[in-house]
């Protein structure tokens, strides 16, 4: 076929040249020419035949490949550890949860690390060590002495306070006398001195540590009265908030008859120092008998925890 291709389009290009030159005698006849193009035509029809058998293998290859590729399982996603959270009172540093990757924590001043400062993603998708969480660092319980003498620690949250509570000076003729390191009692009053009985009989001192943003309401303090062997108690309590710096953070409600409740009722944002003064009267058939006052100090941490 290929040498009669050959000798067609040989005859072509002589027709091509006859018509430049009429008058040549080497033109072909009008038969030769005829032929000359069938057998042209026959050659383009089995090339374009044999194109389309080519173009239909190809797309049937195709077809066939991409059915193969499409019945292969999807690629498994990359192994990944759990989220870790910073823990509180602490920082957390790295979002990455990827296999060989590494998460470190470091604690808030005042706060200690407990479990391993960093962690690392394991192929089987756990880390290397448990997440680990800030313990508050308690200050006074340590061997340096974190106060001056004459002073007492008291462990917050983050930090530390020194204090000294000290006893009200006397005037006239009334007087306290320190009795512990927390508590004042008052001297025994003239018999005829009213305005010296209806002074604190006692005045205690308390000091609580309360984290940054405490959801109210919650009890922090409680009062209650206990009397003496062989001595008839009260038969009646007052209980109020009769002075410091709160601006109605707290409320003073009775739980039962011998018990009042220093309640927080409105959240804290540390860090703060807040004083509230909580008194107790006594009565005995409706007689007042004497009242005792708690001074307490909220120390409000800046962290949350």
């Amino acid at each position: 076929m290929v040498p009669n291709s050959l000798r067609a389009l040989f005859l072509l290009l002589l027709l091509l040249a006859c018509r430049e030159s009429r008058a040549s005698q080497n033109c072909l006849s009008k038969q030769q020419l005829l032929s000359a193009i069938r057998q042209l035509q026959q050659l383009l029809k089995g090339q374009e035949t044999r194109f389309a058998e080519g173009i239909r293998h190809m797309k049937s290859r195709l077809a066939a490949l991409q059915s193969s590729v499409s019945r292969v399982a999807p690629d498994a996603p990359p192994v990944s550890c759990p989220a870790l959270n910073a823990p509180p009172d602490g920082k957390k540093f790295g979002s990455k949860y990827l296999v060989d990757h590494e998460v470190h924590f470091t604690c808030n001043p005042g706060f200690r690390l407990v479990g391993p400062s960093s962690v690392m993603c394991l192929p089987n998708g756990t880390w290397t060590g448990e997440q680990p969480r800030c313990r508050d660092v308690d200050e006074c319980m340590g061997p340096q002495h974190m106060c001056p003498q004459g002073t007492t620690c008291i462990n917050t949250g983050g930090g530390f306070q020194c204090v000294s509570p000290e006893c009200p000076e006397g005037s006239g003729n009334v007087s306290y006398v320190k009795t512990s390191p927390f508590q004042c009692e008052r001297n025994p009053c003239p018999m005829d001195s009213r305005s010296c009985r209806h002074l604190p009989k006692t005045i205690s001192f308390h000091y609580l540590s309360l984290p940054s943003n405490l959801k109210p309401p919650i009890t922090l303090f409680r009062m209650a009265t206990a009397s003496a062997p062989g001595r008839a108690g009260p038969n009646s309590l007052r209980f109020g908030i009769v002075g410091g710096n709160s601006r109605g953070h707290f409320v003073m409600q009775r739980s039962d008859r011998q018990t009042g409740e220093l309640i927080l009722v409105q959240t804290l944002q540390g860090p703060q120092t807040l004083e509230v003064d909580v008194d107790m009267s006594e009565y005995l058939d409706r007689s007042f008998q004497a009242n005792h006052v708690s001074k307490v100090t909220v120390f409000v941490s800046p962290y949350d925890f």
